[in-house]
């Protein structure tokens, strides 16, 4: 029977998940699942890693992955215990950041440990011996999409041999045949490793090779100061882990006319909603690819790029930038980040975005540039049918969702420049608060007393009406109209819903509060609340959300009053309308919607 895993209970981490067995010592109708914690491309290395890795950590195995990868992993566990096996041995650093599930029918010919001690596993059939011994790995070779939703099997090489180990004289000789990029490669792997800090030329000169001393020591080899190519190829495995962990590969879509690696071990082809290609999660980590493909022009082009913004999958945080024929967006939350790049080349407009989650973000950088340099644009585009049979949805756009504002009001103008008055619970608690969705605004001031809220735009706008406050004391029972978005925007545009006054002042006696007979929406609120001639009486309060239950058609407004010294309070001067004459239902419709703006509320 396998021993229990003695490292996590020497954690304080682990004393809180409990002892955690070996999934072959629990029942076995449970699932079983591995831990890889790295990959190396010779049986060798591969070797050397399990055993140090081996002398800090129990239940170590290695096996070949096939196409010339041998892995290195942690197990077997039950899926529950390996989840959290994962979590405490990354917090704890045990294990690189990118290791992840493995399945045994991914597993091939055990290598390590050997003997009695070997771990057994429901691996899939053992890999059949090499037919050329002189064979080295070799990437895999590309797959075609367009032609089938499946993606083409990889082509699959021997395993290579074990580079020998070489003499510094030796080591000179080989590394005099390296090219100025493969030079250039070590010494961005050094970099990315933090032992290099210089240009990258391509140059051995006297501080790369103190990086490679540094490095040599750091991995247990003497300080020669010059690889071998072991050392080279082990230095390199290290700076590509980050991809083999994802399964980086070429796969050419033919449809979308596009080439490009992906990691194709965690994404997979799932449909076509023009004009975007989707390669949706198959994996663990939850990433998704999208390829973006469609004829038009530079309208088009920045078109897609105030769409892409409307978007779920781009936060509203990060940088974006928009020139000549192309344009970048990068969004982040606390859950995700994306990265989108298009561009237009003889009327094709061609790019891809890429989906992470949140806190990997080395891997991340290291997938994203790969694809960036991989991207080929191949004839054709995305035929504008694709996908025609997908179901609609007003919530979708090409399959993706549209983000939508944790809460919409209503609000209006009360300057020339756009300064808005609204409802203050509408800007509680927002990392962003908008007006027509497009323009941000900050908030200049708010009277929690008589809930209202003063807005002011983060660019000067030019409102197609101004609000004019009431300059008398309306009359009871005459006829009122609030302009609002009922239905906080789907409608896209304000509506008038009519009422009357019913009292100048609250049930509880605040005579800064009106009481109106109407029915109104959620969407209403921070509405203008208008008489026939047009003059702001006031704007209208949500629904209190307290324990007592109103008749229907009873509804509050703060009054004219009330909104004329909030503004004073904020720097303002209102403009009052004096007395007037009755507008048509035209007239008044059309000044009372031209003052009202959609306030927008966004995590």
């Amino acid at each position: 029977m396998k021993k229990l895993i003695a490292a996590l209970v020497l954690s304080l981490q682990a004393l809180a998940i409990g002892l955690v067995v070996p999934a072959q010592a629990q029942q076995n109708t449970q699932e079983t699942v591995w831990i890889q914690v790295a990959a190396r491309p010779s049986l060798a290395s591969a070797s050397a890693e399990a055993r140090a890795i081996a002398a800090r950590l129990p239940d170590v195995a290695g096996f070949s992955l096939g196409g010339g990868w041998y892995g290195v992993l942690i197990g077997p566990y039950t899926r529950e215990d390996a989840n959290r096996v994962l979590q405490v041995y990354r917090s704890e650093g045990q294990i690189p950041r990118d290791s992840f599930i493995a399945f045994p029918a991914n597993l091939r010919t055990q290598f390590y440990p050997l003997g009695e001690d070997a771990a057994q596993t429901n691996a899939a059939p053992a890999d059949p011996a090499p037919q050329n011994p002189d064979a080295t790995a070799t990437a895999p070779a590309s797959a075609e999409v367009g032609q089938s939703p499946d993606t083409a099997p990889l082509a699959i090489a021997d395993p290579a041999p074990a580079l020998p180990d070489e003499t510094p004289a030796q080591a000179r000789r080989s590394e005099s045949l390296l090219s100025r990029d493969e030079r250039k490669d070590l010494q961005v792997a050094l970099k990315a490793a933090g032992f290099y800090t210089s240009a990258i030329d391509g140059a051995f000169g006297r501080g790369t090779r103190a990086s490679m001393s540094d490095w040599q020591v750091s991995n247990g080899h003497e300080a020669t100061g010059v690889l071998t190519t072991a050392q080279r190829q082990a230095l390199m495995d290290d700076y590509n882990a980050p991809l083999i962990s994802v399964g980086m590969r070429r796969i050419t879509d033919e449809q979308a006319g596009i080439s490009l690696e992906i990691p194709a071990a965690e994404v997979g082809f799932a449909r076509y909603e023009p004009p975007f290609a989707h390669y949706d999660s198959s994996g663990d980590l939850g990433l998704r690819v999208l390829l973006i493909s469609q004829r038009g022009d530079k309208r088009t082009l920045y078109g897609l790029y105030d769409i892409m913004q409307t978007l779920e999958i781009v936060p509203l945080e990060g940088p974006r930038q928009r020139s000549g024929d192309s344009f970048t967006l990068e969004g982040r939350n606390s859950r995700f980040t994306s990265f989108t790049q298009a561009s237009l080349k003889n009327g094709e407009i061609k790019g891809f975005t890429l989906i992470w989650p949140a806190n990997d973000e080395a891997r991340r950088a290291r997938v994203l540039a790969a694809m960036q340099d991989s991207f080929e644009r191949r004839d054709g585009v995305l035929d504008d049918a694709a996908g025609a049979d997908i179901q609609q949805n007003i919530d979708l756009l090409s399959g993706l969702e549209i983000r939508k504002p944790k809460m919409s009001r209503s609000g209006f103008f009360v300057s020339t420049d756009g300064a808005v008055v609204t409802t203050s619970d509408v800007v509680q608690g927002c990392t962003r608060v908008t007006l027509d969705h497009g323009y941000t605004a900050e908030v200049l001031a708010r009277d929690s007393k008589n809930g209202l809220a003063i807005l002011r735009p983060a660019q000067a706008l030019a409102p197609m009406a101004v609000a004019e406050l009431s300059g008398h004391s309306p009359r009871l029972q005459s006829d009122i109209a609030v302009s609002g978005f009922s239905y906080e925007g789907v409608l896209g545009a304000p509506s008038l819903t009519w009422g009357k006054l019913a009292d100048v002042k609250s049930l509880d006696g605040n005579t800064d509060i009106a009481r109106l007979e109407l029915t109104a929406q959620s969407g209403d609120a921070g509405g203008p609340v208008v008489d026939a001639s047009g003059a702001v009486l006031g704007m209208l309060l949500p629904q209190a959300a307290n324990d007592r239950q109103l008749p229907d058609g009873v509804s509050f407004a703060v009054n004219a009053a009330a909104i004329r010294s909030a503004l004073d309070s904020a720097g303002l001067s209102a403009k009052t309308q004096p007395a007037g004459s009755d507008l048509t239902n035209q007239a008044l419709t059309r000044r009372a919607t031209g003052m009202t703006v959609l306030v927008s509320c966004w995590d």
